[in-house]
């Protein structure tokens, strides 16, 4: 498989591993349209890619992803065909990511926000330093949690504790995450690339039709849920794409102020 077509993304292959890299530093690995579309992509290329046993996905430097990028979601504000494209792109950006077969292992450092946050959380191994950020703000700017929150965060941690991080945007340090059962584990940062590339070569060389088919036995309950989810709040997401609460939030946050919300 070739992914020279890709350009948002970095794409790097070590034997059967395959390392997706969120490489716009300068933005903390903010996401934008170019991500957003190739994202919706890459995980169907993988799920054909024969030289493919295990994928890791992380960001450049010291963000694993900052979440939607704030000049592009005011971009979109109020276009119903440009919100709608997003919002099909996060859909399969969800149920690629669930139909994997192969392993994915998410290493994160610094902020995992938003979509990037869906992003490490559907993975099956999560990785993490101490000093880590989860979060999912949506309602911060006055959406619904479309992009995959609502469907992983409940199943990770329970419905109580999802509530609280969910309706409020609060965030979630790496720590407070393992012992929440969110990630898998957190690893001192000097540590965390060598913990991630012993479990991707320990799942690289293992017997590969019982792993996958052990993860798409495990997924099969989770893509039921996720079934019941994902384009109700899709839906709910794409209206909330076109209130002046969300606008207002936009302009908000890019003047660092706190929005007033007015629920219209």
């Amino acid at each position: 498989m070739n992914y020279d077509h890709y350009q948002a993304l970095k794409i790097q292959r070590e034997n059967r591993i395959l390392t997706i890299t969120i490489d716009r530093p300068e933005a903390k690995n903010a996401v934008n349209a170019a991500l957003h579309g190739e994202f919706s992509r890459i995980f169907y290329d993988i799920d054909r890619d024969e030289e493919t046993d295990v994928v890791v996905i992380t960001g450049t430097s010291e963000a694993f992803s900052a979440g939607g990028d704030l000049d592009w979601l005011i971009e979109i504000q109020g276009d119903p065909a440009a919100t709608a494209e997003a919002i099909v792109n996060d859909r399969k950006i969800q149920n690629s990511l669930l139909d994997l077969e192969k392993p994915v292992i998410a290493k994160v450092r610094g902020p995992a926000i938003g979509l990037g946050c869906t992003l490490a959380l559907f993975c099956d191994f999560i990785y993490a330093t101490a000093d880590a950020k989860f979060a999912d703000p949506h309602v911060s700017v006055g959406l619904v949690a479309g992009d995959g929150g609502a469907v992983i965060w409940p199943q990770l941690i329970g419905y109580a504790r999802a509530k609280r991080y969910l309706l409020t945007g609060d965030f979630i340090d790496g720590k407070t995450a393992e012992l929440y059962g969110l990630i898998t584990e957190t690893v001192a940062d000097d540590e965390l690339d060598a913990a991630v590339d012993a479990m991707a070569n320990r799942m690289a060389n293992g017997a590969p039709f019982a792993i996958k088919w052990t993860k798409s036995s495990i997924n099969a309950g989770l893509k039921q849920v996720a079934n019941a989810i994902i384009d109700r709040a899709a839906a709910f997401e794409n209206m909330t794409m076109m209130t002046e609460d969300h606008k207002t939030a936009l302009m908000a946050f890019k003047d660092r102020i706190k929005p007033q919300f007015h629920g219209r």
